[in-house]
């Protein structure tokens, strides 16, 4: 008996009426047939924007891209050794920046892998990078489980990351031509990728907030970042996707200023404008060491005063 090929197992999940509903593969095998219009056993080269595109590509992520390169060059200093590829595209798929040695670099370039090539879903079917974004979530997808058959000596382990509105901004990609390169391996290069994405993500949410102070919350997820960005008037001005996630925010755009003790639900007790004058009390008797006569002139008002508003406040000397 024949043994079938990868492109009729392809077209059979993609075309077959339950597949889809019980394997992720399945459903990106079938969106890439019958939404894209794909054929597995094309040959096609890999669509590339031009070279005045990509720079526009790469400018409109500025900051995005100064403080992922340092993050893209620790990942590749773990991985390149192994015959490993670092690629960070963009939210469309197409490749902005790469790294990778001298003699692995004519095998990525022959598989279309490099800076300008186009890896959505909707050009090359399932793979790393496109289905990531598809998506929206970490994966693995291995040699055979590409959908063109031309793409199959391929192994790909990829993250999304998230940008400060909550968005997918980019897919950070880590692709091996090698033929000996096993699943296992992939699980181990899947771990750092994670890693790295969220330290990306982590920095570039830091940079568009440069003068807000930065709360870390928990999460479940010890691979996403759970940050707010709180403003001088302890408002919360920025979260990332995990943080809006857990705090019940909306999951994208534009965030509505609140102020971070009602996200953050400290414990009861003075409110408003009481609450804020308590803590600005504190903050002034703290600096001055205790020294209650240095506070009231670093409020601006008497002794005498600052006494009464400690009485009422609730704060005694001590």
């Amino acid at each position: 008996m024949r043994p079938i090929s990868h492109v009729d197992r392809v077209l059979d999940a993609a075309f077959s009426p339950s597949a889809a509903a019980h394997s992720r593969l399945a459903a990106s095998w079938r969106r890439s047939a019958h939404k894209h219009g794909l054929d597995p056993a094309s040959k096609r080269d890999v669509a590339r924007v031009t070279q005045n595109c990509l720079k526009h590509r790469r400018a409109s992520l500025d900051t995005f891209m100064t403080v992922a390169a340092p993050r893209l060059d620790s990942l590749y200093a773990l991985v390149g050794q192994s015959g490993c590829g670092v690629f960070l595209s963009d939210a469309k798929g197409v490749i902005l920046d790469q790294r990778l040695s001298d003699a692995d670099a004519p095998t990525f370039d022959h598989w279309g892998l490099c800076n300008g090539a186009d890896w959505s879903e909707a050009q090359e079917g399932t793979n790393g990078i496109g289905t990531c974004l598809t998506e929206g979530r970490r994966l693995i997808i291995h040699r055979d489980e590409h959908f063109f058959a031309c793409n199959t000596g391929m192994s790909c382990i990829d993250a999304p990351i998230y940008g400060s509105d909550g968005t997918i901004v980019a897919a950070l990609d880590v692709s091996s031509a090698r033929a000996d390169q096993t699943e296992a391996f992939n699980r181990l290069i899947a771990a750092q990728v994670a890693q790295t994405a969220r330290a990306i993500e982590e920095a570039h949410f830091r940079a568009t907030f440069p003068t807000a102070r930065i709360v870390v919350a928990e999460s479940e997820d010890a691979e996403a970042a759970t940050l707010l960005a709180i403003d001088s008037d302890d408002l919360v001005v920025g979260a990332t996707r995990e943080a809006r996630r857990v705090f019940g925010m909306e999951s994208s755009a534009a965030l509505t200023p609140r102020p971070a003790a009602d996200i953050l639900g400290r414990e009861d007790g003075p409110t408003g404008f009481e609450k804020a004058e308590r803590a600005a009390v504190v903050r002034a008797i703290a600096r001055a060491d205790g020294n209650i006569s240095q506070a009231a002139r670093q409020l601006g008002i008497g002794r005498a005063t600052l006494y009464r508003r400690m009485k009422r406040l609730g704060l005694n000397e001590t």
